[in-house]
């Protein structure tokens, strides 16, 4: 109860150390589905809307790295940036960059799978319309897009919800650094460890609240397309 009350008032208060976490948590996660929604987003229209030789592969590939392990991930990440690996030069381990990186690698499979399934069902019921119609395949797919906004908004803030509750990829590949590479999701677990409830309870509230204000702008962002389309 105590660290409860003791949560809310740094909280209220306005920590720095809490609220310093809890923006660069924002900063990487929200960069990695940016990066991501860029390579997802495409991938996911032009394998739904193309057919080519090992498409069905593709698929199940994608969809299978939805489930990346994030610690997978966050090793190979951590080889490709050490000193002896092939970007070691650039010295971006242990920075938010290396972050951003091994966030956008596991979120790209699921905005492009996502998108894909989105566009393929749009595309499968107004595929024989449009083109009897004469529309352009390049029309075709602005006007699928389009009509799947909320439905590729949704997929975005999927991405960032599996970003924002990552702790595994960003602690490999960022050293929870105090100050500079310590996230929402890595602060709660080494301050649960260290006995500090109140900061890890204050966190985890600031982490809650913040995926319910998303997920209320998505839905009030659908209710408002679906009534305007009704």
């Amino acid at each position: 109860m105590a660290a409860g009350t003791s949560a809310w008032q740094l909280i209220i208060t306005g920590d720095p150390t809490l609220y310093a976490i809890v923006f660069l948590s924002l900063k990487v996660s929200l960069t990695a589905v940016l990066i991501a929604g860029l390579f997802g987003l495409p991938l996911g229209a032009l394998i739904a809307f193309t057919s080519f030789p090992g498409r069905g592969a593709l698929v199940v590939l994608i969809n299978a790295f939805m489930g990346l392990p994030p610690v997978v991930v966050g090793l190979c990440v951590y080889l490709a940036l050490s000193r002896s690996g092939p970007l070691g030069a650039m010295g971006l381990l242990f920075t938010p960059t290396a972050m951003i990186i091994a966030q956008a690698i596991l979120i790209t499979p699921i905005i492009a799978a996502l998108a894909r399934q989105t566009i393929e069902d749009l595309w499968s019921e107004y595929r024989n319309e449009m083109l009897a119609m004469g529309v352009s395949r390049l029309r075709c797919l602005t006007a699928l897009l389009y009509d799947a906004r909320v439905s590729l908004f949704t997929a975005l803030l999927a991405g960032f919800g599996r970003a924002a509750a990552e702790v595994g990829a960003v602690m490999i590949v960022g050293g929870n650094i105090e100050g500079f590479t310590r996230t929402m999701t890595t602060a709660i677990a080494l301050e649960t460890s260290k006995g500090d409830m109140a900061m890890a309870m204050g966190l985890g509230l600031m982490l809650i609240a913040i995926v319910i204000a998303i997920n209320a702008s998505t839905w009030i962002l659908s209710s408002i397309t679906k009534s305007r389309m009704g």
